[in-house]
Order: structure tokens, then sequence, then C-alpha cells
């Protein structure tokens, strides 16, 4: 019974919510709300997201040290896919600044007190999987094309990458297989944990509104991953330190992309201050 609850949730009524048609606009306004969110309490969220470039930092030293070179542009990269179970912390905060209850950063580890946290977490473990299958074949693709051996340097790596043809194959095959595996995590759970957040619905119905959100909204929620995949990258630039800003507003912005996409069954989506003065 407990299995079946997490992926079937309890709220039998609504385990299929309803999507609505969004554009363009809505998710820049979901993003200027996840700002607002963010500017509230900045410090807090910023101490919140810290974990995430220092983790990734503590990854990036391994593999540099572990002569695991190949897996450095696929840690960086790949580590991404796991930001929508990370930042469930910060959905939460966002849900509680629109129910104007306190949004002290000590409330985000309050999501453990969720009934569909078991949900959460197996959606969580797809991320892992997927992260991890993601990495075993970026090594796959490494050993296709330059064999079992482990670069000696990271001069000897750039040089083999930019300079040869296996090099530049393994950029654009790699980059493909990477985009591939960014879609399926957007189309799984763009919508996945903040509806788990805000309704226990169970894991197969939270997967399932989500993709159902991407197929009916292609263009915005495309829109939305290359905004995710920009802000990353520039985030990353300074020794990934620009994340711990990064994350957060995006972490919030998905909030509110979420009450975008789905028919909500209570308080209806905070417009942005500069929608609301119109």
């Amino acid at each position: 019974m407990a299995s079946f609850h997490v992926f079937a949730g309890a709220q039998k009524t609504i385990a299929h919510p309803k999507v609505r048609q969004i554009g363009i606009q809505d998710v820049i306004d979901a993003l200027r709300l996840g700002f607002e969110d963010f500017w509230e309490k900045p410090s807090h969220y910023v101490f919140l997201c810290l974990i995430y470039p220092i983790v990734g930092i503590v990854l990036l030293t391994w593999a540099s040290g572990g002569n695991a070179l190949q897996l450095l542009f696929p840690l960086m990269s790949g580590f991404a896919l796991l930001g929508p179970f990370a930042a469930i912390g910060l959905y939460e905060m966002s849900r509680r600044r629109e129910l104007d209850l306190d949004t002290s950063w000590t409330h985000a580890l309050e999501v453990r007190k969720s009934p569909a946290i078991p949900s959460i977490v197996a959606v969580g473990a797809l991320l892992v999987v997927l992260f991890l299958v993601w990495l075993y074949s970026a090594q796959a693709l490494y050993a296709w094309l330059f064999g079992t051996g482990q670069p000696q340097s990271i001069g000897a790596f750039l040089s083999n990458l930019f300079t040869t043809q296996q090099g530049w194959t393994l950029i654009i095959v790699g980059n493909v297989v990477g985009f591939l595996f960014a879609l399926v995590v957007l189309a799984t759970t763009v919508i996945a944990f903040p509806l788990l957040l805000d309704r226990d619905v169970g894991a197969y119905a939270a997967i399932e509104t989500s993709a159902r959100a991407v197929l009916a909204n292609p263009v915005p929620m495309l829109f939305w991953g290359l905004i995710v995949a920009v802000a990353l990258v520039v985030g990353s630039l300074p020794l990934l330190a620009g994340l711990a800003v990064v994350i957060p507003v995006l972490g919030h912005s998905t909030w509110h992309l979420y009450r975008k996409a789905i028919v909500s069954t209570g308080k209806p989506a905070r417009k942005s201050k500069a929608a609301a003065r119109k």
C-alpha cells in the first residue's frame, strides 16, 4: 500500500491536474516573480544555495585529481540534471510567500514533513539514475573515440579535444546526447516537483502532468529550458560561485512557472509587482 501511495498519491480526485496554455510572456513573468522571491531575503537564499556550487567544486576537484578529466564537462552539465530536485526547498519558500507565511530559510527544511515526500524522493531517485546514466554514456563515448586510457593532463585533454577529429566528434555527439538527457529531465520534472509539493498526487501523475504541460506548451517550455541552460553556464563561469544566485532565482521561478502552467485548485498565482501596477 505504501508503494502504491508513492505512485498513485492520496488525492484521487485531482490525480490528473489540468494543464493550461501559456506563452513566452508567462515564462518571462515567472522569471520576474522568481527574482522578486529571491530579492525578498537574498542572504537567506544565497546561504541555502551555497551548497550547490560547493558540491560542484568538490566534484570537479575529484575529477581533476582522480584522472577523470574527461568527465569534467559531463559532471558540470550533468550536475544540473539534479537541479529540479535540489531546489525543492526553494519551491517551499515560494509557496509560503504566496500564502503570506513566514519565509525564513529554516522553513525550506519543512518539505521533509510533506505527505508527498515519498513521491518526491522517488522522482528524485529517477533524476539520480539519469545523472548516473549520463555519466556512463559520456565515459562510454570517450572510450569509443579515445580508448580506455585516461588523459594525462588538462593541456593534453584540451589539445585532443579541439585539434583532432575524435575530439570534435566527442563535442558534437556529446552535446547532442546531453541535450536529449536535458530534454527528458525538462519533460518529466519541470512541473513534477512543485506539483508534488502542492498536491499529493503521486510520482506517476506528477511526471505525467509535467510531460503533458511540456507537450501542450512546447515553445514556452523549450524557451524556459534555454533560460535555465544559459543561466547555469553564466553562473558557473566564476568558479561556480554565481550559482549561489542563479539557482535560487531559477528555483523560485520554477514554482511560478508551475502555477502558470497548471490550473490551480486554491489561491490563484501571484502577479509580479510590475503586472500588479498595470
